[in-house]
């Protein structure tokens, strides 16, 4: 099902019973049937703030996620909530709706700094709820972000110093969003007015000092204004100031609601829908619903196991599951179109080779589109091999069909001549004459028929080859033949039985050169498309260092206004870093594509057998992964 089964209301995605976490295998279900990309919104925040409140506004509905009316805290885990995107068609929305941080009735204050990282992890939208104003301590409150470095590893193996750049985090981090629930100030700075992102960037500004206090949120400043490099701010006034219709508003029509939250409301949700991108991870990889339960489950093991959640072994296994799924699809695009377009027997080989070309064009079209990281193209040979061995059958096929007909069609047309054998009918003089123009009469009748395929010319030949004893028998009991015409006729025979063997053997090797030629054509078209996907993913590795390079750019821009120097050259060693890896992508591109067409020049010069195929592959994948794993 494309578009994933229709949720009238949310389910526990991930279950927390404050000792370990646990994926509902109810909502794996849902999002496996789920094959559209997803735009996934999280929600975070302290308990009891109204983060259900708004995520049922997101879903334009009054009731969905368990909203409180006491001090208690309704949600327990993740929960989710799939429905068709409202602004994206063929995309589905996926709410994602968080426990309360901070809530004193947990037995291990550590869940939350998992559930925080899961959100982070799973979202391409976060929104963290409060209460009131971004203060000193509502930023200490945010502290869980400063600990994301600590709870997330992006590469398997870290940097030599043990430490991850940010830059690594700014790459798959979610846009985030603030959300300030009940906010009375009045937004305006030394006497000016501001909108809410202004309000949020002066926030965020870091603070003199060198207390512990100042540290702390500067630590937690720094690191918003680090990995999230899309923010934007949204403040709500109360929704209605009568207590007693607060504490049920799921049963308040939205007619009753302040104006002023009507219409802040409606803002937020318009940016989000509006905004809010497609769940995406590195190299560009769009993440389905399908892909997103495979996320969950590996990173809810890996918290389980004690290790820390790791982005490349996430997408590594997601990857191999993927491919294996690209390959399938792959495959069985290609023996579903030649089906379609092939009609056994093809009068020549060339004619089946030209739709093979086609069709397995296509199929490794479906393929690229499907499948990501397979750096070592193990599942890129896997295709190619299962397509070899697919058309190889269909070789067959179409020969033994071809076979087939022929055959009949001769048992058809020589029936006469068999029959006239058998009764002695070429058996007086006269008789060789009569029985050349009967059998050839049946070769102009057989070479006249259509669709015999590519084996009519060798079951001839083993028809006429198999009719020689009988024409000598017929030819030296012909008593009007004198003795030396008999000897000119034998001898007629011997030349016109090489002449054809030397006609088969021809045809042979014209086929076995248009095997080779089509089995180079398969490797170009495999390189061809290797090296579009190769662009593309170093444009999205240019295109993400550039912005990140950006980012760095405005961050050590705003350390320097406000006079942190020492942290203003830290960032300037990465930004260094980063300038040298982009001068280095070009370079390693042309390198790589200029090795690539050496490979395939070499295979062309060479000529293509199947083990050079193999070759030849093989140092490519060598190649690629020495370059860009």
């Amino acid at each position: 099902m494309t578009s994933g089964p229709i949720m009238l209301v949310p389910v526990c995605l991930v279950e927390n019973n404050n000792e370990q976490l646990r994926v509902n295998q109810k909502a794996l279900k849902i999002l496996r049937k789920i094959s559209q990309p997803v735009v996934v919104v999280a929600i975070v925040g302290p308990y009891r703030t109204g983060k259900s409140y708004l995520m049922n506004r997101l879903a334009g509905e009054n009731l969905g996620f368990p909203l409180g009316s006491t001090v208690q805290s309704e949600t327990k885990g993740i929960w989710m909530w799939c429905m068709p995107h409202p602004n994206k068609p063929n995309h589905s929305l996926v709410l994602l709706d968080t426990e309360g941080l901070g809530d004193v009735q947990k037995g291990d204050p550590k869940n939350d700094t998992w559930i925080f990282a899961l959100a982070v992890l799973l979202s391409s939208m976060l929104v963290y709820n409060s209460m009131g104003t971004i203060n000193n301590d509502a930023l200490e409150k945010m502290h869980y972000v400063t600990e994301l470095t600590e709870l997330i590893r992006v590469k398997f193996s870290q940097r030599l110093d043990g430490v991850e750049d940010s830059t690594e985090f700014v790459s798959f981090f979610p846009d985030f969003v603030w959300t300030v629930r009940d906010f009375t100030l009045e937004l305006s700075l030394h006497g000016h007015p501001i909108t809410e992102d202004e309000y949020l960037e002066n926030a965020l500004s870091m603070i003199p000092g060198d207390n512990d206090k100042a540290k702390n949120t500067n630590t937690s400043r720094d690191c918003i204004r680090r990995f999230f490099p899309n923010r934007k701010c949204f403040v709500f006034d109360r929704p209605k100031y009568e207590k007693e219709l607060l504490a049920h508003i799921e049963d308040v029509l939205e007619n009753q609601l302040n104006p002023e939250f009507q219409e802040q409301s409606k803002n937020f949700r318009s940016h989000i829908l509006t905004h809010a991108k497609i769940k995406t991870l590195r190299e560009g990889v769009k993440v389905t619903g399908n892909r997103l339960g495979s996320l969950v489950k590996t990173y809810v093991n890996a918290i389980n196991s004690g290790m820390v959640p790791c982005l490349e072994n996430a997408v590594t296994t997601l990857a191999q599951r993927e491919n294996s799924a690209a390959v399938q699809k792959a495959a069985d695009h290609y023996s579903e179109q030649m089906a379609q377009r092939v009609q056994f027997p093809t009068d020549t080989l060339q004619e089946l080779l030209e739709v093979h070309a086609a069709c397995e064009r296509e199929a490794i079209e479906v393929f690229m589109e499907h499948s990501f990281k397979d750096d070592k193209l193990e599942f890129q040979k896997k295709l190619m091999d299962t397509i070899e061995r697919e058309k190889k059958a269909l070789l067959l096929q179409n020969e033994e069909v071809s076979v087939n007909c022929c055959e009949a069609r001769l048992k058809q047309l020589s029936g006469p001549l068999m029959r006239s054998i058998s009764r002695g009918v070429f058996s007086v003089p006269g008789g060789h004459r009569l029985y050349l123009e009967a059998k050839k009469k049946v070769e102009l009748q057989y070479n006249l028929g259509s669709r015999k395929g590519v084996k009519a010319n060798e079951v001839l030949q083993s028809f006429l080859k198999s009719q020689l004893a009988v024409e000598k028998s017929i030819l030296q009991s012909d008593k009007a033949l004198t003795a030396q015409k008999k000897a000119i006729a034998v001898e007629r025979l011997k030349r016109e039985a090489a002449e054809k063997e030397q006609e088969l053997l021809r045809q042979q090797q014209q086929e076995q050169q248009e095997m080779m030629e089509a089995q180079k054509g398969s490797l170009k078209e495999h390189i061809a498309q290797l090296e579009k996907k190769l662009d593309r993913k170093m444009e999205n590795l240019l295109k993400r260092l550039e912005n990140n390079l950006d980012h760095k750019l405005k961050v050590q821009e705003k350390l320097l206004t406000e006079g942190f120097q020492k942290e203003a050259e830290k960032l300037r060693k990465e930004i260094d870093r980063l300038r040298d890896e982009l001068d280095d992508i070009n370079t390693k591109k042309s390198s790589v594509v200029s090795q690539i067409l050496d490979f395939v020049s070499s295979v062309i010069r060479v000529g293509t057998s199947a083990d050079t195929l193999l070759d030849v592959v093989r140092n490519i994948c060598d190649l690629l992964r020495r370059h860009f794993s």
